[in-house]
């Protein structure tokens, strides 16, 4: 034998990403949850644990009872290995006694890799809990069902789970996609407009920089979508979630790259939670960071004027103050930049746009320039007065 050798094996792994979208999931004539379940492989009737954000069990204060009941009638197929209710919103990703709490939940239960775990809950709540899924056994099937228009639409969509760790957003996590999102219109009936409002940033996000028709639909539908309105909502969420599914089909859904076209105006977003202590709505920060970057682009002649004026009024429509908070400097912004390249590793790669639908990627950013948008942001030196 000499005195170096190589074994190589190429393997491929096929997934079937699936996610559908329906009306009262627990209802008893309402099959979609059997007929997942009874295709998964698992012997019947398999374990099935809830892990449910508080929020949404205080809004559905039936869901309980439903789940109960949904489950007994459908004993064949699955066995309720139970309900546990955590806290939801970014809280659940800073505290890892949530994920413990999970963790501890499987293993009592005896959740293993021929069982699910089924999170139901905002985006916040869906990461955690799909880093615990991904973590325990190295994998138990998980599916989640969003509770927001963010998660319905983007968070909820991906194949990513994370917990945030000494104050990094997203620093602990995996890539493991879910075994199916279900989609059900009836738990964003209870939400708040600011939560509402919040998650159409997402869905701008991915239209600016890949679907110019569906931005011209955002634009002329955003105050229908402010209002709350069902049709073009229900639009705006299937669209986007498409287009999420294309680009995890696409050729780089594990990030393996240094793009990550996904994240236009997240570099900003991401920092402005952490600087806010999260009192921004993750949505909030995204408008905001759309603001500052298409405001960046304009200066730096990538974008008109006219571009410029469209994303910005759109954003305002559809309901959101971009007002950077006053206790954010521009130097601790600033420091965004970086730690988004540490996160993604190699050079430093941000999306910004060429125009509408159009995805430009960046590997400088020019300082000065961007301390002139951030100020113009700040100070609402919008379109008519550049």
């Amino acid at each position: 034998m000499t005195k170096f050798s190589t074994l190589e094996q190429d393997f491929t792994i096929k997934y079937n990403y699936r996610v559908f979208f329906t009306r009262d999931l627990f209802d008893l004539n309402n099959d979609l949850l059997v007929r997942l379940l009874s295709a998964s492989g698992s012997e019947l009737p398999v374990k099935v644990l809830f892990v449910i954000d508080d929020g949404v069990s205080k809004a559905h204060d039936y869901l309980f009872d439903e789940i109960s009941a949904y489950t007994k009638v459908h004993n064949n197929v699955m066995r309720l290995a139970g309900k546990l209710i955590l806290k939801g919103g970014e809280p659940v990703k800073n505290e890892t006694e949530q994920l413990t709490a999970v963790l501890e939940e499987i293993e009592k239960q005896g959740i293993c890799r021929h069982s699910f775990v089924v999170a139901i809950g905002g985006g916040a709540l869906l990461d955690m809990a799909g880093f615990a899924a991904a973590i325990a056994h190295r994998g138990v099937r998980l599916i989640r069902v969003p509770t927001t228009v963010l998660s319905q639409n983007d968070s909820g969509i991906g194949v990513k789970n994370s917990i945030n760790w000494r104050g990094k957003k997203n620093f602990l996590g995996t890539f493991a996609p879910p075994f199916a999102v279900i989609n059900d219109w009836n738990f964003l009936t209870t939400l708040e407009q600011r939560d509402r409002i919040s998650g159409t940033a997402e869905a701008l996000k991915v239209a600016l920089i890949k679907d110019a028709s569906f931005f011209h639909y955002i634009r002329k539908n955003a105050r229908a979508l402010h209002s709350g309105d069902e049709a073009p909502m229900q639009e705006l969420i299937y669209h986007c979630a498409r287009l999420h599914l294309e680009h995890i089909g696409g050729g780089d859904p594990f990030e393996k790259g240094s793009s990550r076209p996904l994240d236009f105006g997240h570099w900003a977003a991401h920092k402005l939670e952490q600087l806010t202590n999260f009192s921004l709505r993750h949505g909030e920060a995204v408008a905001i960071g759309i603001a500052i970057d298409v405001t960046y682009a304009l200066l730096k002649g990538m974008i008109s004027i006219e571009d410029h004026g469209m994303v910005i009024s759109t954003l305002e429509h559809l309901g959101f103050d971009l007002q950077i908070p006053e206790e954010v400097s521009f130097e601790e912004l600033y420091e965004g930049l970086e730690e988004f390249r540490e996160h993604l590793g190699g050079a430093l790669t941000i999306t910004l746009i060429g125009g509408i639908g159009i995805k430009k990627d960046v590997h400088q950013v020019d300082r000065a320039c961007m301390k002139k948008a951030v100020f113009q942001v700040r100070k609402r030196m919008f379109v008519n007065q550049l």
